[in-house]
């Protein structure tokens, strides 16, 4: 493991050693015996030698280099203390980093004013915000952010690049940490992309033949956020809560790929909180709605071939006119390369009847048939390629799109096992009772993983991916969960929002600034109107409690009393997005 003695590498351990001058970090294991010299006061980052390192230097261990960042108070390096092993990868070692540390360069912070000291502790609370979202994976000698099929694809140029030049950028989440060391290739070798998503990785057994199961899911860091506060497209075609899934098997040397994805409805709309229950979606009336629809598939289509897309909306109330709108552009757009299939998840599967998600299976099943999956023999020739990718939906991409998506990579799966020969002729997976119970639970992880990513809770409707039927203990928790994400979308959303674009670039610190956004003043009814509220009730509970002489002075002052909270409460409503937590640092364009 590797540490920060002042120098860091990225190769499984290394070690930092740290000086009032310099950080030094080296790799335990690699025998080049180079060693990355950051020094804290100009920030350059230069190659030395072991026994350039002062013996007075503190040595600590550590896992691997997320980056620098610069904040208020300076630059800080922020490395992976802690890592846990998922599994292994044709061989390559897959791990989940657990914990982090943020170190500054400087070694005080008595050079700024008392505001600027909030600030920067504002914006270290937003870096430890995002590092503690669980599910960040690297890999040190695999490249985890490409397909199999993508990697079998490359050239040898390709192969000769660094993780960090041929990384598929979508789904780099340090990749704004990196930009100083991207900009020079002998740094390379002391870092590694990271990926944000799900990685599960399952040894099974089947009619005695052992096989490796996998999935792994990508969040993309281009306009990345939370549940309300980014939904659609930006001007580059970049959809929110953009996740790419591929379940991998492995076999006696075959190996075999399934990749999914989903996005948010991809033109220009949003859906702003305002303390309601269910905002309102809202089609934006500016913008070019089908230029950046064009700009999303075109680029879906070169990256992953041809397109169905799988609209899970309801087809009735606030979903209705975005299901219409969505249904109109692929018509416009004109494209044989896309399919469109809306299917009313709410409405078809009413009232637990749940088998009913088979008929979309069967809907699709031609469609997935003609894009098939990618396959490699056990001599390493490729049998087959994937042609096209599923592109699901819902509003928030997360519940009901996990659960088909688990349908038809079950069916893929089915496939893939019976040409491996794990599966006899006639066998069906859903008949394999502790096979079974891995592949639902997996899915249910990745759907719980996605959702707190970008919802803030565990998904909804897991019991089904879990055990294959709703319960009423799963209705329970969908409710105990839609409570949750009601709060955490009205009054901590913002925050979460700020803490990813500071993460990922879309906000840039300047050192010693005196103007950050972050003192915005609060509008007058922010405070005031929940005060009165509060009083106006507390004052009508009291009446109640406290009769007055007759029963007509009593109603008076409930009434008096009671109608003040209503209005009030009406108010507060009225003027919602006034009293919910608002990003700071995000640009206007971004949320709109």
């Amino acid at each position: 493991r590797s540490f920060l003695k002042d120098w860091m590498c990225f190769l499984s351990l290394t070690d930092r050693h740290t000086t009032p001058e310099k950080f030094y970090i080296e790799a335990c294991d690699d025998g080049a015996g180079d060693v990355l010299a950051v020094d804290r006061v100009s920030t350059e980052m230069t190659l030395t030698v072991r026994k350039d390192v002062p013996p007075s230097a503190v040595t600590r261990p550590m896992c691997g280099i997320m980056g620098t960042m610069r904040l208020v108070a300076g630059m800080y390096l922020i490395v992976i203390t802690k890592k846990k092993k998922v599994g292994d990868l044709l061989g390559h070692a897959v791990w989940k980093a657990t914990d982090f540390d943020i170190i500054s360069y400087k070694k005080t912070v008595l050079h700024l004013t008392d505001t600027q000291m909030q600030d920067n502790k504002a914006f270290l609370s937003m870096i430890n915000s995002v590092l503690n979202t669980d599910g960040f994976y690297f890999a040190t000698d695999y490249d985890l952010t490409h397909t199999l099929q993508r990697l079998a694809n490359t050239s040898p140029e390709f192969q000769e690049m660094t993780l960090l030049e041929r990384a598929d950028q979508r789904f780099v989440w340090n990749g704004h940490l990196l930009r100083d060391f991207m900009a020079q290739p002998e740094l390379h070798k002391f870092v590694f992309p990271v990926i944000h998503g799900f990685v599960a990785m399952k040894s099974c057994c089947i009619n005695g033949k052992i096989f490796d199961w996998n999935i792994i899911s990508r969040r993309s860091c281009f306009r990345a956020g939370v549940r309300y506060y980014v939904r659609g497209i930006d001007s580059e075609g970049h959809a929110a809560n953009f996740v790419e899934t591929e379940q991998i098997v492995q076999y006696n040397g075959a190996k075999a790929s399934f990749v999914q994805t989903r996005g948010s409805i991809p033109f220009y709309w949003s859906q702003r909180p305002n303390l309601k229950y269910k905002p309102k979606p809202q089609i934006s009336k500016s913008g070019n709605h089908l230029d950046g629809f064009q700009r999303h598939f075109d680029s879906q289509i070169i990256t992953y071939g041809k397109q169905v897309i799988l609209n899970l909306v309801n087809q009735k109330g606030s979903e209705k006119p975005l299901e219409q709108a969505f249904a109109k552009m692929v018509d416009s757009l004109g494209n044989g390369m896309i399919k469109y299939v809306a299917f009313d998840f709410h409405k078809e599967c009413s009232r637990m009847r749940w088998h009913r998600l088979q008929i979309l299976v069967d809907m699709v099943a031609e469609m997935q048939n003609e894009f098939g999956y990618f396959l490699v023999d056990s001599d390493g020739t490729v049998q087959l390629q994937q042609d096209g990718t599923f592109r699901s939906n819902c509003m928030d991409c997360l519940d009901r799109t996990n659960v088909i998506q688990s349908l038809l990579a079950r069916r893929s799966l089915q496939s893939q096992l019976e040409r491996m020969g794990v599966l006899h002729v006639g066998q069906r997976i859903e008949e394999q009772a502790d096979f079974e119970k891995i592949y639902k639970n997996a899915w249910a992880d990745n759907a719980n993983a996605c959702a707190k990513q970008y919802a803030g809770t565990g998904a909804l409707k897991t019991d089904f991916t879990r055990t294959g039927k709703r319960t009423q203990w799963g209705l329970l928790m969908d409710g105990w969960n839609s409570m949750i994400r009601y709060y955490k979308n009205n009054f901590s959303d913002g925050f979460r929002q700020d803490s990813i674009d500071l993460f990922l670039g879309n906000y840039a610190v300047e050192e010693a600034d005196m103007n950050t956004p972050l003192h915005e003043p609060k509008d007058w009814k922010f405070l005031t109107l929940p005060i009165i509220m509060v009083v106006a009730f507390s004052m009508c509970i009291i009446c109640l409690l406290m009769a007055g002489d007759t029963w007509t002075e009593t109603l008076a002052y409930v009434l008096f009393w009671g109608s003040a909270s209503v209005v009030t409460a009406g108010v507060i409503l009225f003027n919602g997005r006034d009293f919910v937590d608002a990003p700071k640092l995000v640009q206007k364009e971004k949320m709109d």
